[in-house]
């Protein structure tokens, strides 16, 4: 901001500068007047020149008296004895030597300056968009440095995750009070790696952790340092932590350090080759290298911590991990809070029930919705922020757009809506299940022809077997209310297949709850934080016979799951007709439309005969 005013002051100077030049000229050029050199003789034996200057190409004067409004005069120099008509005359008269080493000079500095200026405002933006420029700057690490003031994050922009905030807190005192942790001998971490789900707030904290501290922070993502060039990364890894040393104080960040420090294969299998290997080496030398106690503390965020090398993640180098994980109910509506600071609420919104009808979203997703539900808010012309739109943002977040113009014939609009309202009642019916939220037959941008909205009322980090099997039961109620309705299913129910069929795979591959297989694992758990890593190569560790039992197993658990639901929706057939009825009728209804899709349930879940 202070460059900016600087250069907004050089501006005034010279438009200054320049008028007072212009007011010169102008004053001057109205009182000269240009005359032939023949109205100069004749004035000058007519007594009327007052003073005479002969340069070597003009004739410079005045007049005695002003002669139309002119009081000065020029003309051009003609060969003639002039010498002689002015010592005749009563004018005064002199001659210049004129210097023209300036001009020479001018002539060839101002060219090369209006040259340099259209190279430095012109040419080089051209070139460096297309990637010619900073060739001479291709070591020079590439890290954005903020202060304390252009970070704007603190800790109380940062919630839901306490645990983390507490550790990186311990960074910040030693950034403000070394002196404190240096008492009994300990030493700060020298690396603290951010671990979590994309979305979570890694790269906030870190932010959050410069802006407490009030030092400065380098920023900078781990793709950044490899290019074209051979030894580049290298080079960009030792500038940035020599700029790092100059600055301390300080704290180094660097995201997406999965780019960077994946884990070295034999051979090059795994798609590693030498650039990355050899900036890796150095950044695991600069760990070795540098003393916490001169001030430097370095960050870093992966999504991905089981593919970093393990050298990387050794004590001495990366010392600790704080992990930044999905915030739970209370977290959640921490986060909302920051967030909603930011926009017009309405005071009787209940943000506790937006965060229960929120399971596993990050800081980012609520921040979405927060902002989704301003934007509804906005469009329906409303004051404030209400639950309406909280729930409108979340229906657009989860199921995507109303898509009210796609038509469904009459026999597919029946069929989706036995199909929502079996989901629906078998959530109301079977113990622990999720209260309905809300059940619609209204077509979703993302190809669902209708949907059944549950609310979990709390946090669930155990689940049992039973309840795994009634999870079952409601996602295959759907296909069940149309069989017992239609007389036949239809494919409305590929995504409900999909999911009960990983549940039950799961169940007796991983979990150990099936009777005949017991509790061995069948399958590990590939998955990191983005979800299995489908090109690696895991073999099957059982055999042909034990994998045909997993199959025989996977199909009775979805049969009597499927049996279940029939059961269970013709015991309840008459809210079933009802129900569907009210659905075609309304489109969209909720457990205070339809009383029998509250719960607890009066009834007990029907046997299976």
């Amino acid at each position: 901001m202070e460059k900016q005013q600087q250069f907004h002051l050089w501006y005034f100077v010279a438009a200054f500068l320049a008028l007072m030049a212009f007011q010169s000229w102008f004053s001057t050029a109205s009182v000269t007047e240009r005359i032939p050199y023949s109205t100069f003789l004749e004035h000058l034996e007519a007594d009327r020149i007052s003073t005479v200057t002969v340069r070597s190409e003009q004739i410079q004067g005045r007049y005695t008296a002003a002669i139309d409004g002119h009081t000065h005069f020029i003309t051009n120099i003609v060969p003639d004895d002039l010498t002689t008509r002015l010592e005749r005359s009563t004018a005064e008269f002199d001659g210049t030597v004129e210097n023209t080493a300036l001009g020479a000079i001018l002539s060839w500095v101002v060219p090369i300056l209006l040259i340099f200026a259209l190279w430095m405002f012109v040419f080089r933006k051209v070139v460096e968009k297309q990637s010619f420029g900073g060739m001479m700057n291709v070591g020079k690490s590439k890290a954005k440095v903020y202060v304390e003031k252009d970070t704007g994050v603190t800790f109380d922009d940062v919630a839901g995750v306490d645990e983390a905030k507490s550790e990186l807190k311990e960074i910040v005192d030693f950034l403000k009070e070394p002196a404190k942790f240096g008492r009994l001998g300990a030493r700060i971490p020298k690396g603290i790696l951010l671990t979590g789900p994309p979305g979570t707030g890694k790269t906030l904290f870190a932010r959050a952790v410069a802006g407490e501290a009030g030092v400065p922070f380098f920023s900078i993502s781990g793709s950044e340092f490899v290019e074209m060039f051979v030894g580049v990364g290298a080079a960009r890894v030792r500038d940035l932590f020599d700029q790092a040393r100059k600055a301390a104080p300080c704290i180094i960040f660097i995201d997406e350090l999965d780019a960077l420090g994946k884990r070295r294969s034999i051979g090059g299998f795994g798609g590693g080759h030498d650039e990355k290997e050899q900036t890796l080496n150095q950044l695991l030398a600069e760990l070795d290298g540098f003393d916490p106690r001169e001030g430097i503390v370095l960050l870093a965020a992966t999504n991905r911590p089981e593919i970093l090398d393990p050298a990387l993640m050794r004590a001495g180098r990366f010392d600790r991990q704080v992990v930044v994980d999905r915030p739970d109910k209370t977290g959640r509506a921490a986060i909302l809070r920051v967030h909603l600071r930011k926009v017009q609420v309405d005071p009787d919104l209940d943000v506790e029930a937006v965060a229960g009808l929120t399971p596993g979203f990050t800081g980012a997703e609520l921040a979405n919705l927060v902002n989704e539900a301003a934007i509804h808010a906005t469009r329906r012309m409303a004051e404030r922020v209400g639950m309406e739109d909280i729930t409108s943002a979340l229906e657009r977040v989860v199921a995507g757009m109303e898509r009210k113009g796609r038509l469904l014939n009459p026999r597919e609009r029946e069929t989706v809506a036995w199909h929502e309202m079996g989901h629906a009642l078998a959530a109301a019916t079977l113990p622990g299940a999720d209260p309905v939220h809300k059940v619609s037959i209204i077509p979703r941008t993302i190809g669902a022809l209708g949907y059944t909205m549950t609310r979990p009322t709390e946090d669930r980090f155990l689940i049992t077997r039973s309840e795994l099997e009634n999870r079952m039961v409601m996602l295959l109620a759907g296909r069940a209310a149309e069989q017992i309705a239609m007389g036949e299913v239809s494919t409305g129910a590929a995504d409900d297949l999909v999911r009960a069929t990983d549940i039950a795979r799961q169940l007796v591959t991983r979990f150990g709850m099936h009777d005949v297989l017991g509790q061995a694992v069948l399958e590990q758990d590939r998955g990191g934080f983005l979800g299995e890593d489908r090109v690696s190569f895991n073999p099957r560790d059982h055999s042909e016979a034990t994998a045909r039992e997993v199959d025989l197993a996977v199909r009775e658990l979805l049969d009597t799951a499927y049996a279940r639901a029939i059961t269970l929706l013709e015991g309840r057939r008459s809210d079933l007709e009802a129900g569907t009825a009210m659905l075609m009728e309304r489109e969209t209804i909720t457990p205070d439309d339809f009383p029998p899709l509250r719960q607890p349930a009066t009834k007990p879940e029907p046997e299976v005969a």
